[in-house]
């Protein structure tokens, strides 16, 4: 009897180290009535919990700079209070009633270890600007933010009914999601600097005195349509140049299309698309507010076109890049081969004759004809430094 008690902390840990382990390998639908669903919610929870009061604890290096003069701390607080409370009765009520309990074992360690260090009363005292820093309140606004508005997107206004949030390979795109936003500050710095030594003799001040002056609708319009120009000839050159393909081939790789599918791209590629595109705008000389809308334009759009959402635009589909257009260009379909780059105004393929002209109103399959981009974070940053088969892609 002694040893079985002694043992019980070894069995739970087993267990929460097992079936955690094989959830974060699993994929598919999450069954309703096993404690399951709830478990991933607040071990998902948790996780943010814990992330963001290692980020209240070390600012200087784990928060981005440019987002620490907008976000409210007091309410980033309440939020992370209200989280943890949701994540700790949950978790809790799932073990009393020995459901899934590995998974809620974990979701409430992980409360109790946010609760010890601090929770959301951490202190945050004066600190040094210009250290190197990971985004990582970055990461935590934009998952939960994003996963919220187009999960419910998704379950509102499906595309195909059924498909799973824990779809296939999510947990690849998952980790390119999180590099992709913990390294935001190495790769404004590569950016920032690229596009001051490679633009900054294209600048017309008298240009940019021009355009800065333009009322800011018409100048938020005008810059999206600079943006998607440019965009449409660079996303062109990575379908038509076969060594463009081999970096692009990686976010085409994807099989199965949903919010956090966009999200798998080679960071040659972000590096090298956003130069091109913010270095436009920045010859052009757009003001700082409308380049901060276009931002936000430019990130929500990303997301939603990629998501596992259908909604009928009637003529405006046209005219705007939506979901069901984008989905067409991911598409391994003959008729969608090299179609549909454009990411914002889709009239721009119609103008250039690339835009998809089918009798099917969906795609029947997604990503790279013969399916040779390998799966893995780091396979896909090697692969392009790889050959590509023979076979035409």
């Amino acid at each position: 009897m002694a040893t079985a008690v002694a043992n019980a902390p070894l069995v739970v840990a087993h267990e929460v180290v097992e079936e955690t382990t094989h959830m974060l390998h699993a994929d598919g639908e999450l069954k309703p009535g096993s404690g399951l669903a709830s478990g991933v919610f607040a071990l998902a929870l948790a996780i943010l919990c814990f992330l963001g009061v290692l980020a209240f604890h070390f600012p200087q290096y784990l928060t981005t700079p440019e987002l620490r003069v907008k976000y409210n701390v007091t309410v980033i607080r309440q939020v992370m209070f209200v989280a943890l409370i949701i994540s700790g009765s949950w978790s809790l009520a799932n073990v009393a009633r020995n459901r899934s309990r590995g998974v809620n074992c974990a979701a409430l360690f992980l409360v109790l270890a946010t609760v010890a260090l601090g929770g959301s009363r951490v202190p945050v005292g004066d600190f040094a600007d210009g250290t190197p820093y990971l985004g990582l309140d970055w990461l935590i606004l934009d998952l939960l933010g994003s996963s919220i508005i187009f999960i419910v997107l998704e379950k509102a206004f499906p595309l195909y009914i059924g498909q799973a949030i824990f779809r296939k390979a999510w947990q690849n795109d998952l980790v390119h999601f999180v590099v992709n936003h913990l390294l935001i500050g190495f790769m404004l710095l590569v950016v920032n600097y690229l596009i001051h030594n490679v633009f900054g003799w294209m600048v017309r001040h008298e240009v940019q005195e021009f355009v800065s002056a333009i009322w800011f609708v018409p100048q938020l319009l005008l810059a999206v349509f600079v943006a998607d120009f440019v965009e449409y000839w660079a996303h062109r050159a990575y379908h038509e140049v076969p060594f463009l393909w081999k970096f692009h081939a990686v976010h085409h790789s994807s099989e199965v299309m949903d919010w956090i599918a966009g999200s798998r791209l080679h960071m040659f590629e972000i590096i090298a698309t956003r130069v091109v595109i913010l270095g436009a705008l920045y010859v052009v000389g757009f003001t700082k507010p409308v380049l901060d809308a276009y931002i936000i334009v430019v990130g929500f759009q990303a997301v939603f076109n990629h998501a596992n959402v259908h909604i009928n635009w009637g003529p405006l589909r046209k005219v705007f890049v939506t979901p069901d257009f984008h989905h067409w260009h991911h598409s391994s379909d003959d008729e969608a081969i090299d179609k549909n780059y454009a990411a914002h105004f889709a009239f721009i393929d119609w103008m250039f004759g690339t835009a998809v002209d089918s009798e099917k109103q969906f795609p029947e399959k997604y990503g790279v004809v013969g399916d040779y981009v390998p799966i893995g974070f780091l396979k896909q940053q090697a692969f392009p430094f790889k050959s590509l088969p023979k076979a035409d892609s």
